[in-house]
């Protein structure tokens, strides 16, 4: 019988007491890579941003002959691994437990195995977000944490020739054989976040389609903590109706610390695993962050991937060094080396300023108000939604 409960911290102050340890699972780094798509969804839900989207790609169609092409094209996170691992474990260790991070970046290991040259954090799991297309018009994405050290670069090519080429018989290979490994936890993450937009009734038939030819290995199903109240819920009653256990996922992009952790007595990162696959026992912690209205955490994390960080390592501090679209020649290179002079044409700089106009603080106090959504919260994630 899976065992799941939640818990919010801000309505009990101690409901991490009685526990030893916090542990942070499903966070992103620098080296993620994340699409831009993001910019044409906010063409088209802020009209006075489209525009100027208009301008710039005709200008760089016209003036540089680069059609600008937000399928290809993608940023990565502002933090580096070492400074997402103090910040998920700062958080963590302020509530006084002993603290666990599970770094999962896009279909990438390189950020644990870089921190386990880092003295405190040599024991950090060596995990991925992976990939998944599935029927063609999908991709789901799994967490796959703890792997075997020795053979997590065997186990990277194996999950990203999958990836490449798809095939039902070979991902119930795969993940048999991810099973097989005891200390592996597999996750399936965000599960009904209908990433290609494909109508939430077909993105549902296909989640139930993936749980039944595939649920017998996975482990899990997230809560996660940038997604809405309504989704998670519903994540919920799909946990019960394919009797799952539920885990926390943060899925921090941004600067803003997982909103949600699990809690365990744990000493070790295998035994949490052990804890979850054995004993099916999962104990969810939402942070107070994630009372905030969705859209407004939304609109922080998008600000997140645009502001400027000049303390930060070279490399991670301007935006426009964090964002990447292919050349005149498709090879693949930082805004900033495409700019003519080094510097962002003025169309770019008229639509981060208006990006960012939002998340200034009148303009920002009024969304967050327009945006409130305390009924949601009040219902939170237990039984009481009618």
């Amino acid at each position: 019988m899976a065992t799941s409960t939640v818990s919010y911290l801000w309505r009990d102050q101690k409901a991490h007491q009685g526990f030893r340890t916090g542990v942070s699972l499903h966070s992103h780094t620098n080296q993620s890579k994340e699409t831009l798509d993001f910019l044409a969804n906010l063409g088209s839900e802020y009209a006075v941003i489209r525009p100027l989207l208009a301008r710039l790609e005709n200008r760089a169609q016209a003036k540089h002959g680069v059609r600008v092409d937000y399928a290809k094209s993608y940023w990565t996170p502002p933090m580096t691994p070492r400074l997402a691992f103090d910040l998920e474990s700062g958080q963590i260790e302020k509530l006084e437990l002993h603290s666990m991070v599970s770094i999962t970046d896009h279909d990438t290991i390189e950020a644990p195995m870089l921190l386990r040259t880092v003295p405190s954090a040599r024991r950090i799991p060596v995990s991925v977000e992976w990939s998944v297309p599935y029927g063609g018009v999908q991709d789901f994405h799994l967490g796959v944490h703890n792997l075997p050290s020795s053979q997590a670069r065997q186990w990277m090519r194996t999950l990203a020739g999958f990836t490449a080429t798809p095939s039902e018989p070979r991902l119930k290979e795969i993940l048999a054989a991810l099973s097989d490994e005891p200390n592996v936890l597999v996750v399936f993450n965000h599960p009904l976040w209908d990433l290609f937009t494909i109508g939430k009734e077909k993105h549902g038939f296909l989640v139930n389609e993936f749980l039944q030819k595939y649920g017998a290995w996975l482990h899990a199903l997230e809560l996660n903590g940038l997604r809405n109240w309504e989704e998670n819920r519903a994540v919920r009653r799909l946990a019960q109706q394919w009797n799952m256990l539920l885990i926390s996922g943060g899925d921090r992009h941004g600067v803003e610390p997982n909103a949600n952790i699990n809690l365990s007595n744990a000493a070790s990162f295998t035994e949490f695993v052990h804890e979850i696959r054995r004993e099916r026992q999962s104990n969810m912690l939402f942070m107070p962050q994630y009372a905030e209205p969705w859209k407004h955490r939304l609109l922080q994390s998008t600000l997140d991937a645009i502001r400027d960080y000049p303390d930060f390592p070279q490399g991670s501090r301007t935006w426009d060094e964090r964002a990447y679209h292919p050349d005149a020649n498709g090879v693949m290179r930082s805004l900033k080396e495409l700019w003519p002079k080094g510097r962002a044409p003025l169309a770019i700089g008229w639509v981060i300023k208006a990006v960012q106009m939002l998340g200034n603080g009148p303009v920002s106090g009024g969304l967050r108000i327009a945006w409130s959504d305390e009924g949601q919260r009040r219902l939170a994630l237990g039984e009481q939604e009618g």
